[in-house]
């Protein structure tokens, strides 16, 4: 392995530097900087030349300020002669906005993906995409990663499966809930949900039995934990006995933190895809799992030209 090295931006420092422990690599020399009025410099510290080197990048809050990071740092190591780059974007930011919703509106997920290519990328791997179709926005290959080991494995140590149910918390992630359900042999629920504005959600009904069991909510992100908090509300008064939240990206904007302090969640469990601020740590209800050994095994296999895919079979 003494041709890779791992490079990173500034937006997620802890899970990097967990990813190259488990490599046993040191992280790679670069310097990310501002100028005065705010633009971004990258400067590459290391030779690169005829390298393979991954740069990892959660384009997270600041969402625009991480794109444009990733963006400079993938130009800057194709422009040193790099073998192959590969962005490591464990959460990809803009990835709601998949589909045209509305007239005259961009297709923002595929702009992005253009633009990471365009930049030097000759492969990505991700994370619980919140759409599977985005990786054919990208013409270079895409692993997506799933975070369900690591879950899997929480659940398994800290639930009593023959009392458990897994929750959609609306149509579209049915397929995901099943899934898990299947593997643990837990029982399956659905949320009917409306939404009238975006952000804003109701819980409108629970499609399932609920009742004296111990519920999970199982969902790709939280961002203002509106869905979150109102399906817990809602499989609560269908007579449950406790509800958690569990989700791969812990976005938590605005009101996110208050909301699930305030609601009946017991537990939301996340991953280290995006750090948390100080208030989501102090919260008492936030559980973080890390996916540094997940993302560093996929690192090793992408590099020796081994399956990643065979990590989830």
């Amino acid at each position: 392995m003494n041709k890779l090295a791992i490079f990173s931006g500034n937006s997620n420092p802890e899970l990097t530097q967990k990813i190259c422990s488990y490599l046993d690599l040191p992280m790679a020399g670069a310097k990310v900087t501002r100028f005065s009025d705010g633009e971004v410099q990258i400067e590459i510290d290391e030779n690169v030349r005829l390298r393979d080197i991954f740069v990892l990048q959660s384009t997270c809050a600041p969402v625009n300020e991480n794109l444009v990071e990733l963006l400079l740092m993938l130009d800057a190591v194709k422009r040193s002669s790099a073998s192959r780059v590969t962005a490591v974007i464990p959460y990809f930011g803009y990835a709601r906005q998949d589909k045209k919703v509305a007239p005259r509106v961009p297709l923002s997920a595929k702009l992005v993906a253009n633009m990471i290519t365009l930049a030097g990328a000759n492969r990505v791997i991700t994370m619980d995409l919140h759409a599977g179709q985005i990786q054919g926005f990208f013409d270079i290959p895409v692993d997506n990663l799933f975070g369900t080991p690591v879950f899997l494995r929480y659940v398994r140590k800290n639930f009593d499966n023959n009392h458990l149910v897994i929750v959609s918390p609306d149509a579209g992630g049915v397929e995901r809930a099943r899934a898990y359900a299947k593997r643990i042999d837990a029982d399956l629920a659905i949320i009917d949900k409306r939404r009238d504005a975006p952000n804003k959600a109701k819980a409108m009904a629970v499609i399932g039995d609920v009742r004296d069991k111990v519920a999970i909510i199982l969902d790709d992100m939280a961002d203002t934990a509106g869905t979150l908090t109102e399906a817990s509300a809602a499989i609560m008064e269908k007579g449950a006995k406790e509800v958690h939240g569990m989700c791969s990206h812990a976005v938590l904007s605005g009101p996110a933190v208050d909301r699930i302090i305030n609601s009946p969640l017991s537990s939301l469990v996340v991953t280290d895809t995006i750090p948390l601020h100080q208030k989501a740590r102090e919260s008492g209800k936030i559980v973080v799992l890390s996916i540094a050994e997940l993302v560093g095994e996929a690192i090793i296999r992408s590099h020796r030209g081994d399956s990643v895919t065979s990590l989830f079979e």
